[in-house]
């Protein structure tokens, strides 16, 4: 990241910005970790749950039980919904601290992993701390929250009654929890510009993912260097694979397998980055599933699978928006596919899919089949092989089936532990 020249002061204020920029771009980015835990508390689609979170001042008894009542067990028995809403008021406190803690330390640490300053962990860490002490994970009080975890908490809470409400109930709700949540200078120098009007009308533009990058401090830019796009990549193989509890590692390891696949296979060295990538990216349209519907245990529906069937075209839509990964999109896109054409999301036949497609999709089967799963030990190699030669040149690339295979039965496949 180049700096420029300056003074101490107003290098500090630039180095200041930068940590708050990167902060607010990246405090959700642990949002992932607690997505199963909040599909079983509420015993539903996490995703809604998630979006009105943000609407509930926690510490007014009312408006938390009407968000437990409206939230929990949709559709279901009243018994049932009355009981789990009972069971989650009487812990509430303990409850959401745990939810916030593990999606708070998670984001924290994906900002670490990508190199970001301290100052922005610390700021995505206690963006939830509340002026008052009543916030979570530590319940921190009035200066002893991070200057930048005070403007994040402000930005997202405001951003959430903006995007459900409007203008003026986001003003209204700032100014009504000056003083609790936020502090008083924070909250002033938010109303002065909303009411101004001059911050509704660049969130209100048709430009304002464009402004989102003007915000950014331009002597402190971060290169899209070959290095810090690979760490994007395997940052982001970790907050997939925290959304579900059975999928830990799976993301980098399905990388690692395709990669020395890849490689043995005879590929130059960018392709096999390139195939690494889409390994660690591969399940990034799960993001877009509902956890209840991912860790269904039993057999899942008609309409679940039709979810389920969605994420491979989900993650060529994300990827697809950055440009130096639209190069692996379709790749990465295809790794439920079969040759005879009977996997999805788009049903490709042999000839439609290239090689590098052919050995994510042999590579993703390998990972799912030696992993361990709640239902299931990890299978011996001798039923791996079996299961893969049983589909080799129907539904899997012989070639891909048979370089695993060999790599495998001599030990030279490196995966990082599944556990």
């Amino acid at each position: 990241m180049p700096s420029g020249s300056g003074s101490p002061r107003s290098t500090g204020r630039r180095s200041h910005r930068s940590a708050l920029f990167y902060a607010l771009l990246l405090k959700d980015s642990g949002c992932s970790s607690n997505a199963a835990r909040m599909a079983a508390l509420f015993d539903t689609d996490e995703r809604p749950v998630k979006r009105n979170f943000r609407l509930v001042d926690w510490t007014r008894l009312p408006q938390a039980t009407l968000y437990l009542w409206e939230n929990v067990s949709p559709g279901g028995p009243v018994f049932e919904k009355a009981r789990r809403v009972l069971g989650l008021g009487l812990r509430r406190v303990g409850t959401g601290r745990d939810l916030i803690e593990i999606r708070c330390e998670r984001g924290a640490d994906i900002s670490r992993l990508l190199g970001f300053p301290e100052e922005t962990a610390r700021a995505i860490r206690s963006l939830d701390e509340h002026w008052d002490g009543s916030g979570y994970p530590d319940g921190l009080r009035g200066e002893e929250i991070p200057f930048l975890a005070r403007i994040c908490g402000l930005a997202q809470t405001a951003e959430a009654f903006y995007s459900a409400y409007g203008p003026r109930r986001a003003e209204e709700m700032v100014e009504g929890r000056r003083g609790r949540w936020f502090s008083l200078e924070v909250s002033g120098v938010f109303l002065q510009e909303a009411r101004e009007g001059r911050l509704w009308e660049t969130l209100g533009g048709p430009r304002a993912g464009s402004e989102v990058s003007f915000r950014e401090p331009p002597e402190r830019v971060v290169i899209g260097t070959p290095e810090r796009l690979d760490l994007v990549a395997r940052a982001f193989a970790r907050i997939i694979d925290a959304k579900s509890p059975c999928t830990f590692r799976h993301s980098e390891r399905v990388a690692a397998i395709t990669a020395a696949v890849t490689e043995y296979m005879g590929f130059p060295e960018p392709v096999v980055r390139d195939q690494t990538r889409a390994g660690l990216l591969h399940d990034i349209g799960k993001l877009g599933v509902s956890s209840r519907i991912l860790d269904k245990p039993g057999k899942l529906t008609p309409a679940e699978f039709a979810e389920v069937r969605k994420h491979p075209a989900l993650t060529h839509n994300v990827l697809n928006l950055v440009s130096p990964f639209r190069s692996f999109a379709a790749t990465a896109a295809a790794h439920h596919e079969k040759l005879d054409g009977s996997g999805y999301h788009r049903g490709l036949t042999a000839r439609e899919l290239s090689l590098p497609a052919r050995i994510l999709a042999v590579a993703d089967i390998y990972e799912a089949l030696s992993s361990e799963r709640p239902y299931r030990p990890p299978m011996p190699l001798e039923r791996i092989s079996s299961i893969l030669r049983s589909e080799r040149e129907t539904r899997l690339c012989a070639e891909s089936v048979d370089a695993l295979l060999t790599l495998a039965s001599e030990d030279r496949l490196e995966l990082p532990e599944a556990v």
